[in-house]
């Protein structure tokens, strides 16, 4: 009998015995391809001997001390590394114990900034339809993904929402590319208009969106707009790189792809690779002066935040990406991975549509390929498919809802970046066959 409260209260789920690259290995020794990493946290794999060693090492000098009374060796080595390695003008980290405590963190800033530079009106946030920002109220209220925002909507502040860029869904007949990005993008300033710019406080967006809808990227030249907005209204743009950050998108920050610096930036998940729970919160020099010269303290805080094990284990990790050039493994090998999906699939009736940048890869599956009519929710399709994978011995991601929040099932791909070409096989061939299984 277990005494855990666990995520789903029926289930009776393996017990985790030990990590093997890009396996996890149960109690009873059957292997599982780990094709999500997780949450797409686990970048290294699961037993990567550079950062258990540093760890350990550590561990023999000193595991925690509180920032309330001390700084550490970690803590500050991690942000010089960050900062050296992050978007033109990101200046600060604060370090945080994951994505949602990122993202919190973002949202009070963003509030605190305005009132440090005499703004107090600016207390609104807007944000993306299909998003998600992680699960404490204020990242809740700002994500767009009702499934989760539901049952406490009484709870949370309002936030606008604004169409994703979610091209399979979105671009019209007639339009090009470029032209449906701007389009969308174009919905930031009309809800700018309508709800009053000098009310705004923040937009915020993930560069390629996570689990609410698969790894949607936004087309080129989304996000040019978006900043080029934020910019003429005076309202901060948040990038949340919690999930598709860290090098999965094949560059260290996705925004790097998309030709745009934030003035604000989180990221979690594969920072600490799954090695220690560790997030943080990258701001610009502007926004750190406001605060350090005006109050001169920022009214947030968690007792976990700057930890050293987790700040030794996110720059071990950071060694890893730079000094393997794992970066360009996770280009080629998601370049394989994508033609891999294709090739299995390219012909397939039931799968719409194949997207992603680097080891974060999306299949959304329709019941008509044709109009794009996605499968009765009441099928939970996307449940069957996990369970499936999972019995043929793969982890996947796959979720529901990826339309509008009820309709619509996709499944997430993101692999560690040391994954082999016969693993990218292996999960191929366990998926196909966790997708024949699963469609009647």
């Amino acid at each position: 009998m277990s005494f855990l409260f666990p995520r789903y209260c029926h289930s009776n789920l393996p017990i985790a015995d030990y990590g093997d690259g890009c396996y996890i290995v149960d109690k009873q020794g059957k292997r599982y391809l780990d094709g999500s990493g997780g949450a797409a946290v686990s970048c290294l794999g699961h037993s990567d001997p550079q950062v258990t060693e540093a760890l350990k090492q550590q561990l023999d000098k000193i595991a925690f001390a509180h920032t309330g009374f001390l700084s550490s060796e970690p803590a500050e080595a991690l942000a010089e590394t960050l900062i050296k390695l992050a978007p033109e003008g990101i200046e600060r980290v604060y370090l945080v114990s994951g994505g949602s405590e990122a993202v919190e963190a973002s949202i009070k800033l963003a509030r605190q900034y305005f009132l440090e530079i005499d703004q107090p009106q600016r207390h609104r946030v807007i944000a993306r339809q299909q998003s998600y920002h992680g699960n404490t109220l204020g990242a809740l209220a700002a994500g767009g993904n009702e499934w989760r925002r539901a049952q406490f909507a009484p709870l949370m502040v309002e936030t606008s929402h604004i169409a994703p860029c979610y091209e399979y869904r979105g671009k019209q007949d007639g339009e090009t590319t470029y032209e449906f990005g701007q389009r969308v993008a174009n919905e930031l300033e009309t809800e700018l208009l309508r709800v009053g710019p000098e009310s705004v406080m923040a937009f915020i967006a993930e560069p390629v969106v996570g689990a609410t809808s698969g790894a949607v990227p936004a087309v080129e030249g989304y996000f040019k707009r978006i900043r080029e907005i934020c910019d003429n209204y005076g309202v901060l743009l948040i990038l949340d790189e919690v999930m598709c950050g860290m090098g999965r998108t094949g560059s260290l920050f996705a925004c790097e792809q998309d030709g745009v610096s934030p003035d604000i930036l989180t990221i979690a998940k594969g920072l600490g690779a799954g090695y220690q729970p560790i997030g943080a919160m990258l701001c610009s020099g502007a926004i750190y002066n406001a605060i350090s010269e005006g109050s001169g303290f920022f009214q947030h805080g968690h007792t976990y935040m700057g930890h050293p094990m987790a700040a030794t284990a996110a720059s071990a990790v950071l060694t890893a990406i730079t000094e393997r050039d794992l970066l360009s493994a996770v280009n080629q090998q998601g370049d394989l991975l994508t033609q891999k999906l294709h090739e299995a699939f390219d012909e397939h009736p039931h799968i719409g549509d194949i997207r992603g940048r680097g080891l974060f890869r999306g299949i959304e599956l329709v019941e008509d390929r044709d109009s794009k009519t996605p499968f009765a929710k009441s099928q939970q399709l996307n449940k069957k498919i996990k369970a499936a994978a999972f019995e043929a011995g793969l982890i996947c991601y796959p979720m529901g809802g990826t339309i509008d929040g009820q309709n619509g099932d996709h499944i997430l791909l993101a692999p560690p970046f040391i994954i082999s070409n016969t693993q990218i096989d292996e999960l191929v061939e366990k998926l196909s066959l966790a997708i024949r299984q699963s469609i009647n």
